[in-house]
């Protein structure tokens, strides 16, 4: 365990060897499941914002439930999350026609039609967070889906913290971060 501040690091985070294998897993973390991703308030409120930018990355499916439901549904302890298809895949997901799955938020960001990135709770998969007693911990979620993602992290030798780099530095700040990798140097 590692404390930054107001954030506890977990052994199994800090240990992890990972780096997404895209074309073994086909991005099935945006399919399977269940519940959608975790959803913060302040993304829930851009998302509405800017749905009609989003809305033609979508498939129709998405499209659909977005519009009988909205951008955000509820899991089954009343925490915010993106809307399912059918109980199965997330409402902002696309397909490539080699089936893998991408998150239609992020495409609408990458082309300037969205503020949004993604989801944080995407953008740190495969970590999640909690919050409790003040503290954010930092906690590994290990999924058979990611199979491939630690055996290529094993292989690389890629720290899961260093994969996520961008997204922990999204969360928590560079100083932060250069913390981090400072107190992970000195465990060397």
């Amino acid at each position: 365990m590692l404390i930054i501040r107001n954030t506890i690091l977990s052994d199994d985070f800090l240990a992890a060897r990972f780096v997404c294998d895209l074309p073994k897993c086909k991005g099935e973390c945006c399919v399977a499941g269940d519940a959608g991703a975790p959803l913060e308030e302040e993304e829930i409120s851009i998302l509405e914002d800017e749905i009609e930018q989003i809305l033609p990355y979508m498939t129709e499916a998405g499209r659909q439930v977005v519009a009988e439901n909205g951008v955000f549904d509820y899991d089954e302890s009343g925490n915010f999350v993106t809307p399912l298809v059918d109980g199965k895949e997330c409402a902002f997901v696309g397909f490539q026609p080699n089936g893998i799955s991408y998150c239609t938020i992020e495409r609408a960001w990458s082309e300037g039609r969205s503020s949004l990135r993604k989801p944080l709770s995407c953008h740190l998969y495969p970590v999640r967070l909690k919050k409790k007693g003040g503290f954010t911990f930092v906690n590994y979620h290990q999924w058979n889906i990611c199979l491939p993602a630690r055996r290529l992290g094993a292989a690389s030798g890629t720290p899961l913290y260093k994969f996520l780099k961008e997204a922990l530095v999204r969360k928590f700040g560079q100083e932060w971060y250069a913390q981090l990798e400072k107190e992970m140097a000195q465990r060397k």
